[in-house]
């Protein structure tokens, strides 16, 4: 049985281009399909936020429109209540990363708001990155890799090929114009090869101990590659 950790943004608010702020946190499916995938293996899982607060669900990733209608809500919903170890986060800061075989971050809006500009985050994605242990980030929450910096000052991921939430599916959903910045923009600033597949259709990139995830519907396939790596 491996540990794996599982690092959660502590945001509940995303702060838009005009300043106003857009209710948020984490993406329920990206947490509970991951979950229990690791679990039903027998792994055990560690939350870990930015200060050790309880992580804030956002609430449109409950709604039978997130999940393929209310079955799949009802399924979500469920497992989010079984997921204790939400309820239970740890400090980010106070992690030991030789204590986990893998790492993984779900996403929501939520680490663009903190994980984003979050160091020890930062510095917790680069070093797990170096170790060759699995690191899979989904969503948005390629995000905190922004805050991945190496000791001369570059990114982590430069050079990594990876995916994330895309441009498209940012304007599909209606954000694209009210964000201060775009995701697949800023990988791509820092020197990360991004590859996008078709709009909210699985897509999973793997690169060395990297596997990143397009969107929600990717953490379920990502949740098995990583599981892969730890057989």
């Amino acid at each position: 049985m491996a540990k794996i950790l599982f690092v959660v943004t502590g945001a509940d608010s995303w702060t838009l281009a005009d300043g106003t702020g857009h209710p948020t946190g984490f993406w329920a499916e990206e947490a509970v399909v991951p979950y229990q995938t690791f679990k039903e293996a027998g792994h055990e899982v560690v939350v870990a936020t930015p200060g050790g607060v309880v992580p804030t669900v956002d609430r449109g990733s409950l709604a039978p429109g997130a999940n393929g209608g209310q079955e799949g809500a009802d399924r979500v919903a469920a497992g989010l209540e079984a997921f204790k170890e939400l309820r239970q986060p740890i400090a980010l800061e106070d992690v030991d990363p030789d204590a986990y075989a893998a790492v993984f971050y779900p996403g929501g809006h939520g680490p663009m708001e903190d994980l984003a500009v979050d160091a020890v985050s930062g510095r917790l994605l680069a070093g797990t990155l170096a170790s060759g242990k699995p690191l899979g980030v989904v969503c948005h929450a390629p995000a905190a890799m922004l805050a991945a910096r190496t000791d001369d000052g570059g990114n982590a991921f430069s050079g990594y090929r990876l995916t994330g939430f895309t441009n498209a599916e940012e304007t599909q959903a209606g954000f694209a114009d009210r964000a201060k910045w775009l995701l697949q923009d800023r990988l791509v600033e820092i020197g990360a090869d991004f590859q996008e597949g078709e709009p909210w259709a699985p897509y999973v990139v793997s690169d060395r101990n990297l596997i990143t995830g397009q969107n929600p519907a990717s953490s379920g396939p990502l949740a098995k590659e990583l599981l892969g790596r730890l057989a």
